[in-house]
C-alpha cells in the first residue's frame, strides 16, 4: 500500500503516566496502519486505553514514545497551534460525554468548527441546515444541551464533529450509554458514512459496530491485536 493511500501510520507508540513514584504503562509500543476509506473498531475492556488512543490520533494527547502521521502529517512532533488548526480542518471527534457547550444552542454548536475555521457565514448557515437535516434534529436547532435527550446530544455532537467535513472521524463509544432505539439510529449513522467512504474509527463495545468495521483491533493490558487478520 501506497503511503498516500494510508490515513494513519503508526510505529512503536507508548504511553505512560506518571502516579507518585509509579509509572502507569497505557499503550505499549503500537504498530499498525489504516487506509483512507477503512471503518475500523477498537474493543477492550474498560480502562484498556481506547480512549487515549483516540486521543493520540487526533493530537488531544501526546505519545511517551513512537510516531504518528496522520493524513499524512506527522503530529506527534507538532506544536498545540498546529494541532488545533489541524483538527478543526481533518478530524471530527465524537467524545462519550459529547462535549457540548452549554451555553450555545444546537445550531451554534455545529457552527462552532465552521466559525473557528473563519468559513463564510451563508456556507455555515447552509452547512448546518444540512447536518441538522442528517441527524434529525431539526426541530431541536434553537434548544440547548441541557434540553436534549443523551441521544439528541450524541447526534449533536456527531453534526459537530461533521461539520467541517474532516477527512478522519473518531467516535468514542457512541452507544455505551444510550437506549436501544436511539442506539439503532447511531448505529445507521455510522452505516451511512461507512457507505460513504469516510475513515471512521470507533472504540466501542457494541457488537452491531463491530460487525460494521472492515478492520477490527482489540486492546487489552497495552497491546493492540487485529482480530480479522
Amino acid at each position: 500500500m501506497k503511503e498516500n493511500e494510508m490515513a494513519i501510520m503508526i510505529s512503536d507508540l507508548s504511553k505512560s503516566y506518571e502516579i507518585g513514584d509509579s509509572r502507569l504503562e497505557v499503550l505499549k509500543e503500537l504498530c499498525f496502519d489504516l487506509e483512507k476509506g477503512e471503518f475500523t473498531s477498537i474493543s477492550g475492556p474498560s480502562g484498556s486505553g481506547k480512549t487515549t488512543l483516540l486521543n493520540i490520533v487526533a493530537g488531544i494527547d501526546n505519545p511517551t514514545d513512537g510516531k504518528v502521521t496522520v493524513l499524512g502529517e506527522e503530529i506527534s512532533s507538532k506544536d498545540e497551534d498546529f494541532l488545533a488548526r489541524f483538527r478543526c480542518n481533518n478530524v471530527g471527534f465524537v467524545f462519550q460525554t459529547y462535549n457540548l457547550i452549554s451555553t450555545l444552542t444546537v445550531s451554534e454548536n455545529i457552527a462552532f468548527p465552521m466559525e473557528w475555521a473563519r468559513k463564510p457565514q451563508r456556507e455555515v448557515a447552509t452547512r448546518v441546515k444540512e447536518l441538522l437535516s442528517l441527524v434529525g434534529l431539526e426541530q431541536r436547532a434553537n434548544h440547548f444541551p441541557f434540553q436534549l435527550s443523551g441521544g439528541e446530544q450524541q447526534r449533536v455532537a456527531f453534526a459537530r464533529a461533521l461539520a467541517n467535513d474532516p477527512q478522519l472521524l473518531l467516535v468514542d463509544e457512541p452507544t455505551g450509554n444510550l437506549d436501544p432505539e436511539t442506539s439503532q439510529t447511531i448505529l445507521e449513522m455510522l452505516q451511512k458514512l461507512r457507505d460513504g467512504r469516510k475513515t471512521i474509527i470507533v472504540a466501542t463495545h457494541d457488537e452491531r459496530i463491530l460487525k460494521l468495521a472492515e478492520k477490527r483491533f482489540r486492546l487489552e493490558s497495552g497491546k493492540l491485536e487485529c482480530e480479522n487478520e
